[in-house]
């Protein structure tokens, strides 16, 4: 599959089997990750991979859209480091969707289904993921991706639309 394909391809998918995903692939997504465009090449990220069912299960209970993390072979929290932004530049949360997107892409090369779950910036959700994951004060969790061998395969839909596309200045609708 190309990278064009790859990437109109990508659905988000939230129905596993049971099977488990190694090591090695999760770690191949996290690598990914790290690939991502950050401001000045801060790279404000750190990421937590859980994998143990209890946690999971906790997850899919308390936060409102991740029930399908109960079924999931592990989630992958991206977290971001401030601290790490040395120019106060405050890029963190771009730079961090951008891991994010780069780790959902690599799921899906590997074969994997993954969904993002959202996290920052709502603060009841920020506070769960701190308390369950015992994320220090000064890192905040920014996302969460969930995933496992795909139980469903989802048909590519076409989402361009040519009147969300404006030529050197906006036009009017």
């Amino acid at each position: 599959m190309d990278a064009i394909e790859l990437l109109l391809s990508r659905r988000s998918i939230r129905r596993y089997t049971a099977e488990s995903v190694e090591k090695n692939i999760t770690i191949k997504m996290i690598r990914a990750g790290c690939a991502a465009p950050s401001a000045f090449n801060q790279q404000p990220w750190e990421f937590i991979v859980i994998q143990g069912k209890n946690v999971l299960n906790d997850i899919a209970r308390l936060h409102p859209y991740a029930s399908m993390v109960k079924y999931a072979a592990g989630l992958i929290v991206v977290c971001a480091n401030p601290l790490k932004d040395e120019k106060m530049l405050g890029m963190w949360p771009q730079d961090c969707a951008a891991a994010t997107q780069n780790i959902l892409l690599a799921a899906h090369a590997l074969g994997l289904g993954a969904v993002w779950i959202g996290i920052y910036p709502n603060k009841d959700y920020v506070t769960l993921f701190r308390k369950i994951c015992k994320i220090p004060i000064d890192i905040i969790p920014f996302s969460g991706i969930s995933f496992g061998v795909p139980a469903v395969e989802k048909p590519y839909i076409d989402r361009f639309d040519d009147a969300l596309v404006h030529w050197n200045v906006w036009r009017k609708k």
